[in-house]
């Protein structure tokens, strides 16, 4: 009879001398199968008693308990590249202002919920270190603003060097035409018309002025026709043809309901290959494996590696079923992870 207030005090034990960690550790640890570890870890998060991480470590998330926040920061190697490098900005710069960054970094910060942590200022969107006290973040935009020149400081720079309008505007090109105007001299200074006939018209100066062109480089706009669905046109749908099971994939269906098996989702079927989730009673209440089926002369290592992969990071134990032989290799392997990774050699008729 397994006594499920003793093992869930184990956990908490474990998790305190250890810190952040894996099921598969913890199961060590407690001396117990790593699927029921799961279970109870999952009971004890229901509990509030632990904490699980966003974060995954070979498909696995970590258990923590509260006040160990901060020892997750050894795992940040497991981080994509753009969150490591997020968290790293992050850590030093202590606030970012999320306009100010470019997206791959905004996405990533969304997805480190173990250590940022959003606030808005002035309609600005803000993320800090979970474990920045609000105290430092006052402070910080504190010397942020002390260090902002004054508002006279920025009109007599912005004083200083104006731009040009034209210069503002987008998409305009501005050309520069040099033209001559002829202009007529002003005869202000003659006062009698009797001195008009001795006075020689003298040539017309010539001014050099600037026309300003404006040159519109946007393209005017594509007109797209909307899109017109009649509704006398009846849309056949051609149902997507399901190739059939081979002998091998009908006999591993029969092989698993006989061993009281029950499949609760098909993934994918192959000629020699069978891969769906099933699932098992047991005394803590049904199981479910990832389980593939192989008809292959030998099962190795990469064999195994690749299933406990897939299953690990839905995540769920492993179940391989074969007719073959194994390798020495996939024996040491399958002992290794022998709490979330089971084989079964079939009988099949």
């Amino acid at each position: 009879m397994v006594d499920v207030p003793i093992i869930k005090k184990h956990i908490v034990e474990a998790l305190k001398r250890r810190g952040p960690s894996l099921p598969i550790q913890i199961a060590g640890e407690i001396k117990q199968n790593s699927i029921f570890t799961s279970a109870f870890l999952s009971e004890l998060v229901d509990e509030k008693q632990v904490k699980v991480s966003h974060l995954m470590v070979g498909g696995s998330h970590l258990y923590f308990l509260e006040g160990q926040e901060d020892q997750l920061e050894k795992f940040t190697k497991y981080l994509h590249p753009k969150e490591a490098e997020a968290f790293l900005l992050l850590k030093d710069k202590r606030i970012l202002k999320e306009s100010e960054q470019e997206p791959a970094i905004r996405v990533a910060l969304k997805e480190i919920r173990d250590f940022s942590e959003s606030f808005k200022d002035d309609e600005e969107i803000y993320w800090k270190l979970i474990r920045t006290p609000n105290s430092e973040i006052e402070l910080l935009f504190k010397e942020k603003k002390s260090k902002q020149p004054s508002t006279e400081e920025n009109r007599q720079s912005s004083n200083l060097k104006k731009p040009e309008p034209e210069a503002q505007e987008k998409n305009i090109a501005v050309k520069e035409e040099t033209q001559l105007v002829k202009e007529e001299p002003k005869l202000e200074n003659i006062k009698k018309e009797t001195d008009l006939q001795d006075f020689k018209k003298p040539e017309p100066i010539v001014k050099k002025i600037k026309r300003i062109i404006r040159v519109h480089s946007k393209k005017p706009a594509e007109i797209i026709a909307p899109i017109f669905d009649n509704p006398l046109v009846k849309k056949i749908e051609k149902p997507k043809k399901e190739s059939p099971k081979s002998e091998f994939v009908l006999n591993v269906i029969k092989y698993l309901e006989e061993i009281n098996f029950k499949v609760i989702e098909e993934k994918e079927h192959k000629l020699k290959e069978y891969l769906a989730l099933v699932e098992v009673d047991s005394p803590l209440g049904p199981i479910t494996f990832l389980t593939q089926a192989k008809d292959k002369q030998t099962i190795n290592d990469s064999d195994l590696q690749k299933l406990l992969s897939d299953a690990q990071s839905i995540p769920l134990p492993a179940l391989m079923l074969y007719n073959g032989n194994l390798t020495k290799k996939s024996i040491e392997y399958a002992e290794k992870y022998s709490s979330v990774l089971k084989l079964r050699k079939m009988q099949l008729d």
